[in-house]
């Protein structure tokens, strides 16, 4: 039997190297998308699963999706935004949008998610945080807030659902080349590239070899963990 799998804001950078890593693991891989609807749908058919756009800071829009998605394996909680800025000079909506999106979207998936898990006592959930969470960034504040927010979740929803055999983990990417990245500029990137150990930027392809391993039965003692992903940029 197939095993059932969704990813969260997956058709492009993290999400999208994710679904991938996990369709070439045997996963069947569900797509949500809240805008790339034909890159969402490029994803999909490579992965087995729907194409689902859904905007996971909605609630309902999250139920309608769980509805017709079906119970679900794994849970990857990988959509989010940024915002880069003086927290003096952020709008209040865009704190609230990243609130929304990073933190209620997350809840609002695994709300959907957990009973079946629950009521057949196995599944998975992985959500997507950033070494920002636990670090802290100057002109990212609010970001870093959500990613926080992120990591404690993780672990105390990781005690809750640990005796019902649902393990709940999350990774902390470092600096990724992705678009969202993308906007610091050529300068600043090469910068922290610099100051990474390894001496370069991550890939999409390091995160989802690291949800891939989460997902798989060779983590199966591993619960409510912190798996930063970062050439030792933290340390």
């Amino acid at each position: 039997m197939k095993k059932i799998a969704l990813v969260t804001g997956a058709s492009r950078g993290i999400g999208k190297a994710a679904a991938l890593a996990l369709a070439r693991d045997g996963w069947t891989v569900h797509v949500n998308y809240i805008q790339s609807r034909a890159a969402a749908e490029a994803v999909a058919a490579q992965t087995g699963g729907m194409a689902i756009c859904a905007d996971v800071s909605d609630g309902q829009a999250v139920e309608a999706m769980f509805e017709k998605i079906g119970p679900v394996d794994l849970l990857v909680n990988n959509a989010g935004v940024a915002v880069y800025g003086l927290l003096t000079d952020l709008d209040p909506a865009v704190w609230q949008r990243l609130l929304d999106v990073n933190v209620t979207g997350m809840y609002n998936c695994c709300r959907c998610a957990i009973p079946p898990m629950v009521h057949e006592k196995a599944g998975h959930i992985i959500n997507l945080a950033s070494i920002l969470g636990t670090n802290g960034a100057s002109c990212e504040v609010a970001y870093s807030a959500t990613k926080g927010a992120v990591v404690a979740f993780t672990k105390a929803l990781a005690k809750e659902l640990g005796p019902s055999g649902i393990r709940v983990n999350c990774v902390a990417p470092g600096v990724i080349e992705t678009d969202m990245v993308k906007v610091l500029g050529e300068e600043t990137l090469k910068d922290l590239a610099e100051q990474t150990p390894l001496g370069r930027l991550g890939k999409p392809e390091d995160i989802a070899a690291a949800v891939a391993y989460l997902a798989s039965d060779k983590a199966s003692f591993v619960t409510g963990q912190v798996l930063a992903v970062d050439g030792a940029f933290v340390l």
